[in-house]
């Protein structure tokens, strides 16, 4: 009975041991987004659905969260037009929308936040920069009502002060130290 328990043991640690586990994080999804050369466009775009994406050499702060979160298997498109399907009244009535509309739904900041706010950890909006952890999505105003979405990464800023952010205001998908820029209207943490 030991020596079986022991074979057990043995076969169950190779088993273990013998498989490489890759744990890949938003931040290590958003960082590898910034190889891949896009052009902000954007372009309202009819996309295939559910894992729909418009063409992956263009984008915007949007595609950046919805491209990370893909990578980690997670189809926001998916996910806020379910939501957005049976919540559609609390969702922002910005753009003068009566129903859903898959193809950019997900790629709109406010419907973004409002689903962050739904069902992901809404977390505090200060100018403390250890407030934002890797993994955390930030949303600015830019001015005007102009929104703004990006990841913080696990890299930091020269001063060693700040997490640096990965978004795309305009020259792709870039990783910059812009967390104090802009107004942050929102802070959150998403995992499904």
């Amino acid at each position: 009975m030991k020596k079986a328990f022991f074979i057990l043991v043995i076969l169950f640690y190779n088993l273990i041991v013998g498989q490489e586990v890759q744990n890949i994080t938003l931040s290590d999804a958003a960082v590898a987004l910034t190889k891949q050369k896009v052009t902000y466009d954007p372009s309202y775009y009819s996309i295939s659905y559910p894992n729909g994406d418009i063409p992956n050499s263009k984008g915007v702060c949007t595609d950046v969260i919805i491209r990370a979160y893909r990578i980690l298997g997670i189809d926001l498109q998916k996910e806020v037009h379910e939501d957005m399907r049976g919540n559609f009244n609390k969702y922002p009535k910005i753009w003068g929308l009566t129903a859903t509309d898959k193809n950019i739904d997900h790629r709109r900041v406010p419907n973004l936040m409002k689903f962050f706010e739904r069902h992901g950890t809404i977390k505090v909006k200060s100018t403390n920069s250890s407030n934002y952890l890797p993994g955390d999505i930030v949303c600015w105003n830019l001015s005007e009502g102009i929104t703004h979405i990006g990841i913080v990464i696990n890299q930091k800023s020269n001063d060693g002060k700040r997490n640096l952010i990965v978004h795309n205001i305009g020259a792709g998908q870039v990783i910059e130290d812009c967390l104090f820029d802009f107004k942050i209207i929102g802070h959150y943490r998403y995992n499904l």
